[in-house]
Formats: C-alpha cells, sequence, structure tokens
C-alpha cells in the first residue's frame, strides 16, 4: 500500500496529543481521590496547584483539540513528532499562565467557604451567571467558532516563518482556547476544583462545543442553564459544594 509513512505521519499530530490527555487523566483518576477535599486551591501552594491546574486542562482540553492538531501536523512536511511536541507544549503554557490568575481566583473563593453559608450561596450565585453571561456573548461565539473552523487559522499558521512557528502556533490556538472555555472551567470553583464528576461533564461539554453539529447551540443553552443555577443555588446550596461546603468530595 502507497502513502503509509504519509497517513502515519498525520496521525502523529492527534495520536501524541491524545496520548498526552489520556497520560492526565489516568493521574486525575488515581490521585484525585487523595487530594484534599476542601474549597478553593485544595490547600496546595502556588506551584503545586499549577502543576495540579495543567495537568487538569491537559485532561480535559486535549481531546477536543485533536481535530485542529491533525490539520495543523498535514501542513509538517518532516519531523511531525518533534514539532507537534512543540505545538502542544506551547498550547499548554497557555493554559498554564491561565493557572495563576485561576490560583488567585480560587484563593480568594475559596474563603466564601468560611463564610456563613448565604454568604457562600451568594459568591456562587456570581460564578454561574458569570459563566452563563460570557457563554451567550459575542466574544464566546468568536472563539468557539474559531476552535469550530481552524482552516483560517492553519492558513495564519502556514504563513508564520522561522523555527517559532510550532511555538507561535500552538500559543495562538491555545488563546482561543482559552477564550472560548474559561467560563467552563470557572465553574470549577462552585463545583470543587478536583471534582472528578464536574471535570468529565465540563469536559464533555467542551468537547461537544467544539466538535458536534450543534455545538453552538450547546454553548448557549450551557449558559442559560448556568444562569438557572445561579438562581436555583439560593434554594439548593449544594449545588455548588465548592463554595457552600456541601458535600464536599473529589469523586
Amino acid at each position: 500500500m502507497s502513502g503509509g509513512p504519509a497517513v502515519a505521519g498525520r496521525r502523529t499530530g492527534p495520536a501524541g496529543l491524545l496520548l498526552v490527555a489520556a497520560a492526565a487523566w489516568v493521574w486525575v483518576v488515581a490521585r484525585g481521590g487523595d487530594m484534599p477535599a476542601v474549597p478553593g486551591t485544595m490547600g496546595l501552594g502556588p506551584l503545586p496547584f499549577l502543576a495540579v491546574w495543567t495537568l487538569m486542562t491537559a485532561a480535559m482540553m486535549l481531546p477536543a483539540t485533536a481535530p485542529v492538531a491533525a490539520l495543523y501536523a498535514r501542513t509538517l512536511t518532516a519531523h511531525r513528532a518533534s514539532h507537534m511536541a512543540v505545538f502542544t507544549l506551547a498550547y499548554l503554557l497557555v493554559w498554564a499562565a491561565a493557572g495563576l490568575p485561576a490560583y488567585a481566583l480560587a484563593a480568594g473563593l475559596g474563603r466564601a467557604a468560611n463564610l456563613p453559608v448565604a454568604a457562600g450561596t451568594a459568591v456562587a450565585a456570581a460564578v454561574f451567571a458569570l459563566s452563563g453571561v460570557y457563554q451567550l456573548t459575542p466574544l464566546k461565539d468568536r472563539c468557539l467558532a474559531r476552535c469550530r473552523s481552524p482552516i483560517g487559522l492553519m492558513l495564519r499558521y502556514a504563513s508564520y516563518p522561522g523555527t517559532s512557528r510550532d511555538l507561535r502556533a500552538g500559543a495562538h490556538h491555545g488563546a482561543f482556547c482559552l477564550g472560548c472555555c474559561w467560563s467552563l472551567m470557572v465553574l470549577l470553583a462552585a463545583f470543587g476544583v478536583m471534582n472528578l464528576w464536574a471535570m468529565v461533564v465540563l469536559a464533555a461539554v467542551i468537547t461537544v462545543e467544539k466538535l458536534a453539529p450543534a455545538g453552538r447551540v450547546v454553548a448557549r443553552a450551557v449558559g442559560v442553564t448556568s444562569i438557572a443555577l445561579a438562581v436555583a443555588v439560593f434554594w439548593v446550596p449544594d449545588l455548588a459544594p465548592g463554595l457552600t461546603g456541601g458535600g464536599m468530595t473529589g469523586m
């Protein structure tokens, strides 16, 4: 059969990326239950939190990025494995950098769990509302559109000169992904940062938003649902265990 090496090369991008995602999920499932079931930063300092955050985002984000990785791999003519490694690393560095404000936010919101339940509930409502409103904004729609139809991005990346192309392409796509998905990740502050079931559901939502034909409709439905949760949490505080302390668990 002809084209064997070419086909294998094209698979290098998504295959390697999915292996990283699978390894991250293995760590999350194996070690997540050992993480302290406390709100906010889980009792971690900045560097350990960033390490955990990066593994979480690798697990949750990379599967939905596989189609973009496959397209990018097709623009490469040689040494695809090393090029895709740099692309993936740059993508994850964007999310790692986002872990810095995430740590500050988690530290601040974690204090809500030590407040009276009414105060923690109000903070949870604000988190749900912020997420829901952003899901309905033109900026969310624009970032999601770039993730769903990346052909234009591929043309842009092809114009990048020199050895920094993979780094710039990975970081550029990571920035659009961050703009698309931060409003979903912030929900972990309400559900619990290492709440495994919340991570699985949100990862599924991210994948459906980016890859399913009705992804944009799903994004808006999630926004409406999040706004509804902002109201419902006043009657059912346990909807936000990460901020009200109700039913905190890693699994």
